[in-house]
């Protein structure tokens, strides 16, 4: 099954919206096929390792990252081309948590195969995290991204922020955009900084969609955020004349406002879950950063911190309100602490 999870992994940057799935066919011992999802209308990753397998497929035992699918998707479901190839045994790590899906191992069963299911289950869950959060939840799993300096801040007082971390780390940063369905950033970052937000420092097959969240849509359409790929704006008002320059630039704009004239966020998530968007990756400044934490829809945080100081006058991570005890402040779980170059990477998750 570990096998069959490194397998799954190639396609990381590939799948979307569909999860990432490998398999391995193995007959007395021996792993005769293997196989993984690339992208999504492709082939699933157990046809493939049947395909590798040939006939050895024949009283074999599947391991599988994900339950095999029992209904017509873009593709036909894999448990009949199991259930085909005469296999005796699949071993799956996880159900799947699509509702049309989820009935595979029953189908199996039903169909002669032993089934297995939970080996392995935390790991593949962790390499589909926003796959199962979108089917589970209604909304993406939501990554937010900082760089900042050690005592906490990531740009000067004036906005300028280029380069607060070294190369690795920005390299790094753009592995975990690469993986990601959409980048998402606010109009200040825009205003401050003229981002591209596309994925530049590894190589990558697709650009994820550009969102930014504009409630006045002061977005200017020469901004290079719409220079290539797709890009949705998320605003709080309907100005006829701004929507349609945004769209002369090939830019969607989605209205959703709340009471205080401001984007909803909550709902935007649940928008962006409605477009089958899996992981949402945050480069957005402190205001944003705030809103997007006060308003429950941060799962994540991705923090690069670097080895030096800049000083109270600088700008911080947050805008958040003040809690009213040391009780009432945000929980985070640490689940790594990484050395990336001359800085660190932390990945902490908020608690649920």
């Amino acid at each position: 099954m570990a096998e069959a999870l490194a397998l799954a992994e190639r396609g990381l940057y590939t799948t979307t919206p569909n999860p990432r799935v490998g398999a391995l066919v193995v007959r007395d011992g021996v792993v005769v096929g293997r196989g993984f999802h690339e992208r999504a209308g492709g082939a699933h990753a157990e046809i493939a390792a049947l395909v590798d397998a040939g006939a050895r497929a024949r009283g074999a035992t599947v391991y599988v990252t994900l339950e095999p699918c029992s209904h017509h998707g873009r593709t036909p479901p894999c448990t009949h081309a199991l259930a085909a190839a005469g296999v005796a045994r699949v071993v799956a790590a996880m159900a799947d948590p699509n509702p049309l899906a989820r009935h595979g191992a029953e189908r199996l069963r039903a169909a002669g195969i032993a089934v297995d299911l939970g080996l392995m289950e935390s790991e593949a869950r962790e390499l589909n995290i926003g796959f199962v959060s979108r089917l589970d939840r209604g909304r993406p799993w939501v990554r937010l991204k900082i760089a900042a300096t050690l005592d906490g801040r990531t740009a000067l007082a004036g906005g300028e922020s280029q380069w607060i971390t070294g190369a690795a780390a920005r390299e790094d940063g753009h592995r975990w955009r690469a993986r990601a369905c959409a980048i998402l950033t606010g109009i200040g970052t825009v205003k401050d900084d003229d981002p591209r937000l596309t994925v530049r420092a590894v190589a990558t097959p697709r650009q994820p969609l550009k969102v930014l969240v504009d409630s006045k849509l002061e977005a200017l359409p020469g901004a290079k955020l719409f220079e290539s790929g797709r890009t949705l704006v998320a605003a709080a008002v309907a100005d006829r004349e701004k929507i349609a320059r945004l769209a002369e630039r090939g830019a969607e704009v989605l209205v959703l406002p709340n009471a205080a004239g401001k984007v909803d966020l909550v709902a935007l998530m649940g928008e962006l879950a409605k477009r089958e968007l899996n992981e949402i990756h945050v480069e957005a400044g402190t205001k944003l950063n705030g809103s997007l934490v006060a308003a429950g829809v941060v799962d994540e945080l991705l923090v690069y911190l670097a080895p030096s100081l800049v000083g109270d006058s600088g700008r911080g991570m947050f805008n958040l309100s003040a809690p009213a005890s040391l009780d009432a402040r945000t929980r985070l779980s640490l689940r790594e602490v990484t050395r990336v170059g001359e800085d660190v990477r932390i990945i902490a998750r908020l608690a649920s």
